[in-house]
């Protein structure tokens, strides 16, 4: 299918106006993967189960999102793109009251398992829609928003729900969707049409391709269930996992030899064979990793072991998510027009390790801003990733590819996340032990610091009127408290070091996409 001029197409209304609608359900979507985390204990209280059986609400939800993203830009060529996106925003805010009502954890997980089939289909379709409503110099504006919103969600979306739950109920979690849901659909029902050349990509009921979807719902499946759970099951160590790992292996090859060879695969691996979207694909699963990994350890630390509550660590991606706010459009504004591409990529990456690298030197006894200003260092190179690497994803794309590179790109960046989600947690819980052992080592009479600290604890409790004893019991206690808390800062910071390490292997990557973006230097 060839490229006719966009000018022949006019949509119904400005682009910055059709950009901000079409994003509204997608950062929904987005907030409603992480807000639900805080929530979590109230859920297990509510419905009276425990904590582990009440993660089946987010591991329902992941899968399922999981499965229908790379195929939605399939069922978007068979339903029509702006009936499929109506569809899923609908579903989705239907998904989102009956989630709000369940009454018990059965009924609550049905409902998350639809919910992230539906909200599965609307980033791709929103990705597709921005590309078609912009001309292609001027996606930059368009990916800048849309940017903002990928960004932001997950980092409000803890303190968000922190302080929903906290003021009112968890119920609203998921109620608070029904409004934005009801004016996203009629605004999108307005405002958007479907331009000629995606209304002639129309596919047929008859033309679904079984054997790769079944072969991607299982293998993606398989996989997101792994990340998910294998912290709690001890990961190769449990039989469930293996197996699970052996599937999604097997799966997940004969998915991509099966959409290589197929005359009409569920969706076309073909994007891949374009340098630009090949590369930046490869960018999109590390940004989503380091982006994800962030959101989810920082908080982790900050509740787990500075005693900050769910709302105070929300707070703390506050400063980091505003600063976001003003760097985004200030780089497709101003960075952007007037340098090549590759290099504003190539310098967020930078950024990126530097802010890793810098936080790395964490210290059991740090204040609530020092923390708040690493997180807020971390999202300067977030400012100048997503932006650049969405531009020249699509760069050199055949317009005719852009639903599957949309799906393809959208599924690259959801694994990243999951992926360095799992790892990270993993890595933390791993090191913690191996840190906590090498300290335990110098416990002994012979380290100075060791009994002098005994000695300092011993005299301050006894100070306070405690008996001999009771103060050895209570010196030995507050001695491990110090000593897990010091191995937690140290594995903490070994995982922002790999972070950093990863962000400087992605630099040199940059240099692999071909130059000359849109007219303009690349």
């Amino acid at each position: 299918m060839s490229d006719a001029p966009q000018a022949a197409f006019h949509p119904r209304g400005p682009a910055w106006l059709i950009t901000v609608v079409v994003t509204m359900a997608p950062f929904m979507e987005i907030l409603d993967s992480t807000i639900v985390n805080v929530c979590l204990p109230h859920i297990a209280g509510s419905l009276s189960v425990s904590y582990d059986e009440a993660t089946w609400t987010l591991t329902s939800y992941l899968v399922a999102n999981g499965i229908i993203v790379p195929v939605s830009g399939w069922l978007s060529r068979l339903f029509g793109r702006k009936r499929y996106f109506l569809f899923c925003i609908a579903a989705f805010t239907v998904m989102s009251f009956l989630c709000g009502i369940a009454t018990s954890l059965d009924q609550l997980v049905l409902f998350r398992l639809l919910q992230g089939l539906f909200g599965g289909g609307l980033q791709p379709s929103q990705q597709s829609i921005i590309l078609d409503t912009y001309e292609p110099r001027y996606r930059s504006r368009g990916f800048s928003f849309v940017a903002a919103a990928v960004i932001f969600a997950p980092i409000v979306g803890p303190t968000l729900g922190g302080w929903i739950t906290d003021a009112h109920s968890w119920r609203w979690v998921f109620l608070i969707n029904i409004p934005v849901g009801i004016f996203a659909f009629f605004a999108v029902l307005q405002l958007l049409e479907d331009p000629p050349w995606v209304i002639g990509d129309r596919v047929k009921a008859r033309d679904i391709d079984y054997i790769g979807l079944a072969l991607i719902g299982v293998g993606l499946g398989c996989l997101q269930f792994m990340l998910d759970r294998g912290q709690d099951l001890d990961w190769f160590g449990s039989a469930q996992i293996r197996v699970l790992a052996l599937v999604a292996v097997a799966t997940i090859v004969g998915a991509s030899v099966w959409l290589a060879m197929s005359y009409r695969p569920i969706v076309s691996l073909k994007p891949l064979g374009d340098r630009n979207f090949a590369v930046g694909s490869v960018c999109t699963f590390a940004i989503g990793a380091l982006l994800y990994s962030s959101n989810a350890l920082i908080p982790l630390l900050a509740q787990g072991w500075f005693g900050y509550t769910a709302l105070t660590s929300g707070l703390l991606m506050s400063p980091g998510a505003a600063l976001m706010l003003v760097l985004i459009p200030f780089s497709a504004k101003y960075v952007l027009p007037n340098l090549p591409t590759r290099w504003v990529l190539g310098f967020g990456f930078f950024s990126m390790g530097t802010a890793a690298a810098f936080a790395a030197h964490l210290t059991p006894d740090i204040d609530f801003w020092t923390l708040a200003t690493f997180r807020a260092l971390q999202t300067v190179g977030f400012a100048f990733l997503f932006v650049p690497n969405s531009t020249l994803s699509y760069a050199t794309l055949p317009r005719h590819l852009n639903r599957d590179a949309t799906a393809l790109y959208s599924m690259f960046r959801n694994i990243g996340g999951a992926v360095g989600i799992s790892l990270g947690t993993a890595l933390v819980a791993t090191q913690e032990q191996a840190h906590r052992a090498h300290l335990v080592s110098h416990l002994t009479p012979l380290e100075g610091p060791y009994p002098a600290a005994v000695a300092r604890y011993e005299t301050a409790l006894r100070g306070l009127g405690y008996a001999g004893d009771q103060v050895h019991g209570m010196t030995m206690g507050m001695l491990n408290r110090t000593l897990d808390l010091q191995a937690a800062v140290l594995a903490y910071s070994d995982i922002f070091t790999l972070s950093a390490i990863l962000a400087f292997a992605v630099v040199p990557m940059t240099l692999l996409f071909r130059p000359g973006v849109a007219g303009r230097r690349g």
